[in-house]
C-alpha cells in the first residue's frame, strides 16, 4: 500500500487530527452520500477517457469509495487531508474496490497540496463536508494550477446535526450548550464562525466561475447509538472538548435521544447540495 506523501513544510497536523479509534468511529457513523449526489460529478466526467480525482478533505475516503462503482474509468485518485490517520484509513478502504485505479495520499492543508511528481492533470476536484474549514480562495487557486482545463470542481455538503431542524436535534444542541457554552465549538481551540460569503460566491470569484447548484432531499433514520458515535467525530461535541465530563455527557445524551426516538428511530431530514463549477472562458 502506498504511503501518504508528507511534505516537510506542510505536514504538520494540528492536535485536532483524529486518533485511529476516532477515524474508525468516523467511518462507521458519518452518513454516506446520496446516490444522486455521487452520480452528478461522475456524469460531469462524460467524455473524459481517463479521469483523475483529487479529493480534498477526504476524511475516510467516502467520495472516492462512492465514485469508484459509478466512474469505473478512474485511473488515479489523490487523497488530501490534514490528519495523518485519515488518508491511511482511506487508502486501506480503497484497496479491495479500486481495481486498476492507483491511489496516493497527501497529508497537509488542502491549499498546500502539490503532486509528489508531475503527472496527469486532475479532471475532477471534490470537496465534501469540509470546504468550510479551508482557506477557500487559496484552495481554488491551487485547484486552478493542478486541474485540467476541462476539470470540474464539485463542492458537496448537507449540513450536520447542529444545523438539522428537528425537535430531537434542538434538544441535543441545548444539552451540548449546557456543557460547552452557547457558541458552537470548533474543536478545542475556538468557536465556529460562518463563512463570510456563500460557497457559490467563492467559486464564482475563482477561475471556476461557471457554477450550477443541485439539491437533493435526504431522509435518514438514525438510532441513538449511531448519533452518539457521530457526535464523537464532530468538532462541536468530540470527547476532547468534554474531557473528564465526556462519559456523563454521553449518558445524558443517550437518555435524551432514547426519549425522543420513535420505535428506536430518530428521523433526520437534510438537503444534500452539490455545487458544480467549471472554468470561466479564458480563466487560467
Amino acid at each position: 500500500m502506498p504511503r501518504p506523501h508528507r511534505p516537510p513544510s506542510s505536514a504538520a497536523v494540528s492536535d485536532e487530527a483524529l486518533s485511529g479509534e476516532e477515524s474508525a468511529c468516523y467511518a462507521r457513523h458519518r452518513p454516506g452520500l446520496p446516490d444522486a449526489a455521487v452520480r452528478l460529478p461522475a456524469t460531469a466526467q462524460h467524455g473524459v477517457t481517463a479521469p483523475v480525482l483529487l479529493d480534498l478533505g477526504t476524511g475516510t475516503g467516502q467520495v472516492p469509495l462512492a465514485l469508484l462503482p459509478v466512474l469505473r474509468r478512474l485511473t488515479h485518485i489523490h487523497l488530501v487531508d490534514v490528519s495523518r490517520r485519515m488518508p491511511e484509513h482511506a487508502l486501506r478502504a480503497r484497496t479491495p474496490v479500486r481495481g486498476t485505479c492507483t491511489v496516493t495520499g497527501f497529508v497537509g492543508a488542502a491549499h498546500t497540496y502539490a503532486p509528489a511528481v508531475p503527472d496527469r492533470a486532475r479532471s475532477l476536484v471534490t470537496c465534501c463536508r469540509s470546504f468550510h474549514w479551508m482557506d477557500r480562495p487559496a484552495v481554488l487557486a491551487m485547484a486552478a494550477r493542478v486541474a485540467a482545463s476541462h476539470a470540474v470542481v464539485a463542492v458537496m455538503g448537507d449540513g450536520s446535526l447542529w444545523t438539522c431542524d428537528a425537535e430531537w436535534t434542538a434538544a441535543l444542541r441545548d444539552l451540548i450548550r449546557s456543557r460547552l457554552g452557547t457558541a458552537r465549538r470548533a474543536g478545542t481551540h475556538g468557536t465556529y464562525t460562518e463563512p463570510g460569503r456563500s460557497f457559490r460566491d467563492e467559486l464564482a470569484a475563482s477561475a471556476f466561475g461557471e457554477v450550477t447548484r443541485h439539491a437533493f432531499p435526504v431522509v435518514r433514520n438514525r438510532t441513538p447509538e449511531d448519533v452518539i458515535g457521530y457526535l464523537r467525530t464532530t468538532s462541536f461535541a468530540r470527547p476532547a472538548l468534554l474531557a473528564d465530563r465526556h462519559q456523563q455527557f454521553e449518558a445524558d445524551a443517550r437518555r435524551l435521544l432514547r426519549a425522543h426516538a420513535h420505535d428506536g428511530v430518530l428521523r433526520e431530514e437534510a438537503v444534500s447540495e452539490v455545487l458544480l463549477a467549471r472554468r470561466t472562458a479564458g480563466a487560467v
